[in-house]
């Protein structure tokens, strides 16, 4: 571009790694991925996907369950350990706790084989934009012993970095901008992670693992309440000490 040019610079595409052992679904998935404008890389076996995601560090993976050499859940533990690679996982499996099974593995999101390649697009734009900076102040924020720094992407508990997800982060910043509040799990789906509908568990499981990082004893939890029959509240500092019964 010359000197003194004022026309921007087109960014850069996003690169999506993208894994399945069916050649159908795979060509697929990364021509309906292609078309929306990213660059797509493709691996048919666990292990050549964790090979490509260590030598690419894609932007995101889309990741099929049931996968040879290498299974899928496993691979998205170690995509999610090494490197924070947000991750969409594709199962064949209908039943609830194989759902559950892939977002305790670390998975963002997860669809049902059979999909809408269109849905999965949508799935991918919706992890890949980030929804914090609509939901949480700008600049430091500190709620009892936690501080969030959304530009640094960083929250610390008593000072303290968390190791979380992209989503498991998302969540809770928008739970520290709204100490004491209590959120059903639908508020959480439409504000976090954007859905208007989807799996409720979805948050089920996310609430469960921040507690796994943020409480002495998750089976007891004293910051991340449930408020049975209404959803969740986020107790940072005791209420007596705010005032609030």
């Amino acid at each position: 571009m010359p000197p003194g040019d004022s026309r921007s610079i087109a960014p850069t595409p996003r690169r999506i790694l993208v894994v399945d052992d069916d050649p159908t679904v795979s060509e697929i998935v990364c021509r309906y991925l292609r078309a929306a404008g990213y660059l797509v890389e493709e691996a048919a076996d666990g292990l050549a996907a964790l090979e490509t995601a260590e030598r690419l560090r894609p932007d995101l993976v889309v990741l099929d369950r049931m996968l040879p050499l290498v299974d899928g859940i496993e691979v998205c533990r170690r995509i999610r350990s090494d490197w924070e690679i947000p991750v969409i996982m594709l199962t064949a499996l209908n039943q609830e706790e194989d759902r559950i099974d892939g977002l305790e593995a670390g998975a963002d999101d997860y669809l049902t084989k059979p999909f809408s390649p269109r849905e999965l697009v949508l799935r991918v734009q919706s992890v890949l934009r980030r929804s914090v900076s609509a939901v949480v102040p700008a600049g430091l924020v500190v709620v009892g012993d936690f501080s969030l720094d959304a530009l640094a992407h960083e929250v610390r508990l008593r000072g303290e970095p968390l190791v979380l997800t992209s989503r498991e982060f998302d969540l809770l910043a928008y739970l520290i901008g709204r100490p004491h509040q209590v959120l059903s799990r639908e508020d959480l789906l439409r504000s976090v992670w954007g859905w208007e509908f989807g799996d409720l568990s979805t948050v089920t499981v996310h609430v469960r693992r921040l507690r796994e990082k943020i409480e002495a004893d998750p089976a007891a939890p004293r910051l991340l309440n449930t408020v049975w029959g209404v959803g969740y509240r986020f107790d940072p500092v005791p209420l007596a000490l705010t005032g609030r019964s």
